[in-house]
């Protein structure tokens, strides 16, 4: 990663400030996109003490202009893209026939969107590199999640865009991976809209249970550095894909039970 040029969307928590400081770490110049340039700001002297370049840029990444604008930023600030982290996100938490339809169009701007926003600025800047393009999806993107029917549909639409181009990208040399985790200890759970769209302020499950989300970042960036297809994380999140695969019904079933369990669940 050393010198590499490295992007990484919803960069001021969780997994995109642990990916932003294990990029620095190995020598990486980072540029750090989100929508809280203050929260990025508090951070970017101690990764510019890691010894690569640092750059910050608000960037709503449901916006075309703001991945557009954060694009050209950065060309004209390092001149090259190596690599595109494409972690910003939104969950919800509510049942579907609660919902707000803005709640889904929301996330789907965010998740979905975001991530070909970005991705279709950045091309052709990576292919001249032969860099990378990344996608935090999740388990939820191979199997799915109740309560979360936003979510889940931004997380299978991206594998579909992600797979399908790794296969228009085999000739050009660019490596395309889909990062899926499972549950990560993060804000994401805190910040997930209810049916309404508010933040739901705090999450249902235990979150000292969970793998970090440094421990995510290091996996993610071994997996950019090994050029893998996939990094599918946590020994729940891989029994859980491949049990949808084998035994789909027992699966729903089982997923249904575990999320019914949840403080305040939707499910009545």
């Amino acid at each position: 990663m050393k010198s590499k040029v490295v992007i990484i969307t919803g960069a001021s928590s969780g997994i995109g400030l642990a990916a932003a400081f294990e990029c620095a770490r190995r020598g990486a110049k980072v540029v750090m996109a989100a929508r809280s340039l203050e929260k990025m700001n508090e951070y970017a002297e101690t990764l510019r003490h890691q010894g690569g370049g640092v750059l910050t840029v608000k960037a709503d990444v449901s916006k075309e202009e703001d991945c557009r604008n954060l694009i050209e930023t950065t060309i004209r600030e390092f001149g090259a893209i190596d690599v595109l982290i494409n972690n910003a996100g939104v969950s919800m938490r509510a049942l579907f026939e609660d919902l707000k339809l803005e709640v889904v169009k929301q996330v789907m701007e965010t998740n979905f969107w975001g991530t070909v926003y970005c991705t279709k600025y950045a091309l052709p800047y990576i292919i001249k590199q032969k860099g990378s393009v990344v996608a935090v999806s999740s388990v939820t993107g191979y199997a799915p999640l109740p309560a979360r029917t936003a979510y889940a549909a931004s997380k299978y639409a991206i594998h579909g865009f992600m797979e399908t181009l790794r296969m228009e990208m085999k000739r050009k040399g660019v490596h395309v991976m889909i990062a899926a985790p499972g549950f990560t200890s993060s804000n994401i759970r805190n910040a997930a809209l209810n049916a309404e769209g508010h933040p739901q302020g705090e999450s249902p499950r235990d979150e000292k249970k969970m793998m970090s989300a440094e421990e995510v970042a290091c996996h993610i960036v071994n997996g950019i550095i090994d050029r893998r297809r996939t990094v599918l994380l946590t020994t729940l999140g891989k029994m859980t894909v491949l049990c949808y695969k084998l035994f789909p019904v027992f699966t729903d079933n089982m997923i249904y039970r575990q999320m019914a369990k949840e403080p305040d669940s939707p499910f009545k």
